[in-house]
């Protein structure tokens, strides 16, 4: 069969090799046309405004096509074969977000990983008016999606931490509690230890006073309903054992339980199922 020649027809194969993780083949496809490493996927469907192949590779983990997470074992393969074949590390100039917040939104360790050894900017910003979280780091886009290998991998390349919130996320909030401290980003930030499961920063914004059950005035976020509906077994526990109300209904009437069971993934791999039966004899 012969290769495709047209743009559609290439930016096809490519994607169909890069959403099997195939890195024999597109070794192959770029030693014959390493620009398909620069070039813009302009042809797809599901990303009308267009997807540099990096950034693509680096939102592998949910398919755009189906709305559904999956494993592309491959995807940091992927990552290092563009790279080599002279994809920018940050992306294009004028992108929305760089490959690195993209990685850190979907959740990609591993490709996260590369693109830092690689050199991109741990501390570069998306847009404004980008998706996500405007004007985000990559770190605050991990903490705010709640991929805490992501904010592992940041935190130890140096990323910033300018927030309560995110040193929540990070698990460390020493030196950012104090009398001034709003209590708007005091109960985000409970929120957050909830969602990435640092049990020790539960305890500590609970000592200092911090409601179990506060929610958000800004995101409405609650830190029981956040760990039950993410599937996070050992904070709904810590929560659970500090008095957080396991019948607290959200304002769709939704309790902690409701979520769990909504956002439990059909393919399983998540802490839904032990969240589950923790709360379920509770209501």
């Amino acid at each position: 069969m012969p290769e495709p020649t047209g743009g559609a027809e290439l930016e096809h194969l490519l994607r169909e090799i890069l959403d099997t993780g195939g890195v024999g083949r597109l070794g192959s496809l770029l030693a014959a046309q390493p620009e398909l490493a620069t070039r813009r996927m302009e042809h797809l469907p599901d990303h009308p405004r267009g997807v540099a192949p990096l950034s693509y590779v680096a939102m592998l983990r949910y398919d755009t096509s189906s709305g559904h997470w999956r494993d592309v074992p491959g995807a940091r393969a992927l990552a290092e074969a563009l790279l080599a074949a002279g994809a920018p590390v940050d992306g294009d100039p004028g992108e929305p977000e760089t490959p690195l917040i993209t990685a850190a939104s979907y959740g990609d360790a591993e490709v996260a990983r590369v693109l830092l050894d690689a050199g991109a900017d741990v501390d570069a910003s998306a847009s404004t008016d980008s998706g996500g979280v405007p004007g985000g780091t990559a770190l605050l886009h991990a903490a705010v999606f709640g991929m805490t290998d992501v904010v592992d991998v940041l935190v130890a390349a140096g990323a910033r931490i300018d927030s309560l919130e995110v040193a929540a996320a990070a698990g460390d909030v020493t030196g950012w509690l104090g009398e001034g401290t709003e209590p708007a980003a005091q109960s985000r930030a409970l929120v957050m230890a909830a969602d990435h499961q640092r049990l020790d920063v539960i305890d500590l914004l609970v000592a200092h006073g911090i409601p179990v059950d506060a929610v958000d005035p800004v995101w409405g976020g609650h830190p029981l309903r956040t760990a039950a509906g993410n599937g996070r077994p050992e904070s709904t526990r810590r929560l659970l054992e500090h008095g957080a109300d396991p019948a607290l209904r959200d304002g769709e009437g939704r309790t902690p339980l409701d979520l769990c069971r909504a956002n439990r993934p059909a393919h399983g791999g998540t802490g839904h199922a032990e969240v589950e039966a923790i709360l379920a004899p509770l209501v």
